[in-house]
């Protein structure tokens, strides 16, 4: 064993050797007109978001976000201060979405906001409630304020970011930011700037915010709870109170709530 080990160390001190005495070096000539590279000061490159941080992964929000989530497997229950039995509509397969400027559509401006957050925060948003039909409305909240609710005409939505759940004051802000960002809509300070409305309303402890298109609301984890707002985290509801089209407010109307979508 010593032997090959020996052997084994001439063999590459003869290859060593061998490497040394076939060597060649080769000047560089330079000119005293040459002219080097300047190399500058480094500069920090921010790094680029991964695919996962942009909206690039998330669906786009379309109309179809917001079907109506009564099922009639959702078990009848009565309600009490009526006295009478309340059961769920048969779902969004059975009926159409509200019937806006002739077609099933929600306000286009609902959205093209929840776009805008997923674009600003790399996140998905997660629609709680969109559209209601007047029989799904009923069973999701059976209380005397909610049967004038605007989910049933297409112009509400529930809604928090996922990530951001705790941070609803932060989504609203982006919100806000949108009317800053879209020289379009910049029709004045009743569109860019928004004022606060009373504590207490719609069931909200803070106070809303509204522009002339639009009134925001937080609401707590303990506040605004109902069969389509059953998670437990706080969530943003944003109303829409003018319409871009028409030029006119968007109210409640009971016609258009009862009547005005189609079915299956």
């Amino acid at each position: 064993m010593a032997s090959l080990m020996a052997c084994s160390g001439l063999a590459r001190s003869e290859e060593e050797k061998t490497r040394r005495q076939n060597a060649k070096a080769e000047s560089i000539y330079r000119s005293s007109k040459d002219l080097f590279a300047q190399i500058g000061t480094p500069q920090h490159m921010p790094r680029a978001p991964y695919p996962w941080e942009t909206e690039a992964h998330l669906p786009k929000i379309t109309k179809e976000f917001f079907r109506c989530k009564g099922s009639p497997l959702n078990s009848p229950f009565v309600d009490t201060a009526a006295s009478v039995l309340l059961a769920d509509c048969e779902g969004c397969t059975r009926h159409g979405l509200p019937l806006i400027g002739g077609k099933e559509n929600v306000y286009p401006v609902l959205p093209e906001l929840l776009n805008y957050l997923q674009k600003k925060t790399g996140r998905r948003v997660v629609i709680t409630c969109g559209h209601r039909c007047p029989v799904h409305n009923a069973y999701a909240d059976p209380s005397p304020e909610n049967k004038t609710s605007r989910h049933q005409i297409g112009a509400e939505v529930d809604f928090y970011v996922q990530g951001m759940e705790d941070q609803p004051l932060e989504v609203v802000g982006l919100l806000m930011q949108y009317y800053q960002e879209h020289p379009n809509l910049k029709q004045g300070k009743e569109w860019t700037v928004f004022q606060r409305g009373e504590a207490g309303e719609a069931g909200a402890a803070a106070a809303s915010w509204f522009n002339k298109e639009i009134v925001a609301r937080i609401y707590q984890k303990h506040e605004g709870r109902d069969s389509d707002n059953r998670h437990p985290y706080p969530y943003v509801s944003v109303q829409v109170r003018f319409d871009r089209q028409t030029k006119g407010r968007v109210v409640f109307d009971w016609e258009r709530a009862v009547k005005g979508y189609p079915r299956g």
